[in-house]
């Protein structure tokens, strides 16, 4: 959906869920916003049992000047409805009645959904969705800025991100990444607002909780239940666990009746944050996250699907049992689930090894210095992840068949690869970019690009994987990449320590088996 199909209406209610978060608010706002300059009579409302009470909304409604509405009772259907952050006939949401109806979300499907919808569940925050919906009608935020002078919108925008992706630390999304480091906010209200989030009943939850922790010395982790509170809180608890000397990874979790909330930490290399939540998270929601913190959302529908024990639970107290086994069976699943491999010790074992050469392959590439003059730190992001290089005369970036995105010096580029004279045109999930480290100007790479056809002669040794495997290459000591089983574990035949992992639909796309 474009947000120019609601132009088609004039009287538009836009509808948070009740008990609305700072992400509902600041992507219920920015929408607002778009439609009255674009001439429409707009309301932004909630409803539900109960008022916003949190201190930090309360300074957030006043400071950015929201002009949210409670709405007790509403009997005479509306001429057109929003439910934004939240879905319509959802448990979180007293839905008005309404005419015609509309979604924009980025939680899981779970009911059939109007016509008019835009749901992106791998996103970290409604606030993204919308900035980017925003940013494809030519709509930037400064443009729809409704004090002159302020940063209000990128301040609500930046905040909402902010809280549902616990202080930043879920992020695992580019379009999370790209609106962290694009949008333009007021730093001392974030500060204000994030010095404004703990009541005196939570700071007792969270001490009771530090006291019901539970230590797996095998693995060095901590695991911390904590009763139903702020997300947030989830954070604060494990930034502390974390400061123990005998702690190298924690998990802190909450369990609601809508959702479970979690937090993990990981102060040692072996163990990525991010990839223990998604590990976590599998099957039954989504996390994700930084390499030393990140978080997650476990929905309860999902749990009632895959584990019987769950769906039988009698009452909510059996409910958070039955979830506190799963997470501690997760857990211990997650530490026996793999092997490491420090690729400069490793002693490659060929005779288990298969021989391939690489297919002649139509790929995009990249001259650094086309982008970004010479000498400039920039940041490469894709869905992939994040990688940094310095732009140089002799360093290209190569755009793989999936849209992954690599560095290759000039004369390796001019070993495995020729030149073409046609123009490079894909399209991915998610458009790589580049970011200049020291302006923060960003830039799409495929305007940039150029085709070229790999020579084919490329060899290398690969074993497809039965069991997940960590490894440390001879180039990054400090990060490693994962392989899943499916995944293939490589070297190169004129360098056996130079070992990685390939993922399985890329390599069946790039590699030849020989003989």
């Amino acid at each position: 959906m474009r947000l120019n199909e609601l132009l088609a209406f004039d009287d538009i209610t836009i509808q948070c869920h009740d008990n609305p978060d700072a992400d509902a608010l600041a992507s219920g706002y920015a929408l607002y916003l778009y439609l009255v300059k674009n001439n429409k009579k707009v309301r932004l409302v909630y409803s539900g049992e109960n008022t916003i009470h949190k201190s930090n909304l309360k300074i957030m409604i006043d400071e950015l000047k929201i002009p949210i509405e409670y709405v007790a009772n509403q009997e005479d259907k509306v001429p057109f409805l929003v439910t934004i952050d939240c879905q319509a006939g959802e448990r979180n949401i007293t839905t008005l009645p309404s005419k015609k109806t509309a979604v924009i979300d980025h939680h899981q499907v779970s009911k059939k959904l109007p016509k008019m919808t835009e749901i992106r569940a791998n996103v970290g925050s409604c606030s993204t969705i919308i900035w980017d919906m925003l940013n494809d009608e030519g709509f930037d935020v400064e443009s729809l800025e409704p004090v002159e002078g302020r940063k209000i919108l990128g301040t609500a925008l930046f905040y909402g991100l902010y809280t549902d992706t616990n202080g930043l630390s879920e992020i695992s999304h580019p379009l999370d990444m790209d609106l962290r480091d694009s949008v333009s906010y007021e730093k001392m209200l974030i500060n204000r607002l994030q010095n404004a989030n703990i009541s005196l009943n939570e700071l007792k939850i969270t001490g009771l909780a530090i006291l019901g922790y539970e230590y797996y010395d095998s693995h060095r982790y901590v695991i911390v239940s904590v009763d139903p509170c702020d997300p947030n809180i989830l954070g604060v608890i494990s930034d502390f666990v974390l400061t123990v000397d005998a702690v190298d990874v924690c998990l802190v979790y909450s369990c609601k009746p809508s959702e479970v909330k979690f937090s993990v930490r990981s102060c040692i290399r072996e163990v990525r944050a991010d990839e223990l939540a998604g590990r976590l998270a599998d099957g039954l929601g989504g996390g994700g996250g930084h390499i030393s913190k990140a978080g997650g959302t476990i929905k309860p529908d999902l749990l009632e699907k895959k584990y019987k024990t769950f769906k039988k639970a009698h009452s909510q107290d059996h409910k958070i049992r039955v979830i506190e086994e799963i997470m501690r069976e997760r857990m211990k699943e997650y530490f026996n689930s793999f092997d490491i491999i420090y690729a400069n010790e490793y002693k490659v074992n060929l005779g288990k090894m298969a021989k391939y050469s690489k297919k002649t392959l139509h790929v995009g590439y990249v001259h650094s210095t086309d982008v970004f003059p010479e000498g400039n730190i920039a940041q490469v992001r894709t869905l992939e992840g994040d990688v940094e290089i310095v732009t140089a005369e002799d360093n290209y970036l190569m755009i793989g068949v999936s849209g992954e995105v690599y560095p290759i010096s000039k004369e390796r580029f001019k070993q495995s690869y020729n030149k073409t004279d046609d123009t490079y045109q894909q399209e991915f999930e998610y458009s790589p970019s580049i970011r200049n480290s020291i302006t923060g100007v960003r830039k799409s790479l495929l305007p940039y690009a150029r085709s070229c056809v790999s020579y084919g002669t490329s060899e290398i040794y690969a074993q497809k994987l039965k069991r997940n495997v960590k490894v440390f290459t001879k180039w990054d000591s400090e990060k490693y990449f994962s392989g899943e089983i499916g995944d293939y574990l490589v070297c190169r035949c004129d360098d056996i320590n130079d070992i990685y992992i390939v993922k399985g639909d890329i390599f069946d796309k790039t590699y030849d088996l020989i003989g």
